[in-house]
């Protein structure tokens, strides 16, 4: 999977041999980050431990050489003026799964050295199935229209998801797909659909203080999308275009950094002055049409993670709930929304842990009403790692 845009490809320079092979580990050893820090060995995240690499521990000089090495020009602008940039570019050999791969780099300053994360892009894509998500997310994505909102904290894979959907789209649909992101993660082929990738700040320039992503979904109702991708829906003004584009007859997907089903209606609303917030309700009542909350555990059964999703599809009951600004009551649509494929997220975490897949502490640390698990936990006779949550009863 050839990467087109020239800035995202790392310069010819002599540390680049230095991080190859640390990049190759990564790749070989499917670690999703890589950590260079001055006064640290290499660091990676396998699962979610961080693991030391045998290496020598890095100086100033060297995360700077790599910083050099990997950056485009923009980004070390950006960083000379700001304190920190996002790029991404390409590495390996082709589009091979186990010798390449795309990185995500957050690049910023700390002490007045250089740091970054270094976040791996599988080019291999798992399908909907796969990745464990309802059957009706395929009905879904065919709509010709609406918003489709993934949420769920930094690291829980909602690039990964939403990847996977315009990957089936892509597949099975002639459509036009344009992705707005900062940068962009996931490179699609053209398949049976057409697939423009926008990337903030190199495809999109705005003046200070505009925000890129609402003035490239503005831009986009003019290039004829069937299908507008928007990284992150991080500011009113993008909010307010990602809705109006989904007004207009336009499938939107966003991501929001939001825990759960209710609190990112909440989110949403709560984004707008008060006196525009019974209108943006109506609105999200009409155009929103599911949103998916997930989390990634660690697997105790084997090496890996495990998704763990809240979802929420947008019936009359539940559009009227958002209009009325009822969503306290949202959870409870849910639990009797099965028929729908509709689910909680923590009884989604509870079938991970009885079919033997993720541990008791696991469950708890990334469930919503942590107590209500531990009492299931208790009765079921099984046992909770961490003293605090243990009432001293044995169980």
């Amino acid at each position: 999977m050839a990467d087109t845009n020239p800035e995202a490809q790392p310069a010819t320079a002599p540390s680049l041999i230095q991080i190859d092979r640390i990049l190759e580990t990564v790749i070989k050893n499917e670690c999703s980050d890589l950590h260079l820090t001055v006064g640290k060995r290499p660091t990676v995240r396998a699962g979610h431990g961080l693991l030391e690499l045998q290496t020598k521990i890095l100086e100033a000089a060297d995360t700077a050489a790599v910083m050099k090495a990997i950056a485009p020009e923009r980004a070390q602008i950006e960083l000379q003026e700001r304190g920190s940039a996002d790029f991404a570019f390409a590495y390996g050999e082709g589009n091979d799964p186990a010798k390449s791969a795309r990185f995500r780099v957050a690049l910023f300053r700390q002490r007045g050295t250089i740091a970054m994360v270094i976040r791996r892009i599988p080019y291999k894509l798992m399908d909907i199935e796969q990745i464990g998500l309802p059957k009706i997310v395929m009905e879904l994505i065919r709509r010709p229209r609406g918003l489709f909102l993934v949420t769920g904290p930094t690291g829980s894979g909602k690039s990964t998801t939403l990847a996977s959907m315009i990957n089936f789209i892509n597949t099975n649909m002639e459509r036009h797909i344009i992705t707005v992101e900062d940068p962009v993660e996931y490179v699609h082929p053209h398949k049976k659909s057409i697939v423009n990738h926008r990337e903030c700040h190199v495809d999109i320039t705005v003046p200070k203080g505009t925000s890129p992503f609402s003035e490239a979904i503005r831009r986009a109702l003019r290039q004829d999308p069937d299908i507008i991708l928007v990284g992150e829906m991080r500011d009113l003004e993008t909010i307010e275009a990602a809705i109006s584009a989904a007004e207009t007859g336009h499938l939107v997907f966003g991501t929001l950094h939001t825990n759960g089903a209710a609190s990112t209606i909440n989110r949403l609303t709560d984004a707008f002055p008060a006196n525009q917030q019974e209108q943006i309700r109506v609105q999200l009542s009409g155009t929103l049409l599911a949103v998916l909350s997930q989390q990634l555990v660690p697997r105790c059964d084997k090496k890996g993670v495990v998704a763990a999703y809240e979802f929420m599809v947008i019936t009359p009951a539940i559009a009227n709930m958002i209009r009325e600004n009822k969503t306290f009551r949202i959870d409870s649509a849910i639990q009797t929304g099965a028929k729908f494929g509709m689910q909680l997220l923590d009884d989604h975490l509870w079938n991970h842990y009885v079919s033997g897949k993720i541990a008791a502490d696991s469950m708890l640390d990334r469930s919503r009403n942590p107590d209500v698990l531990i009492e299931k936990v208790k009765r079921a006779g099984g046992t909770i790692g961490r003293p605090e949550l243990d009432d001293g009863s044995g169980h």
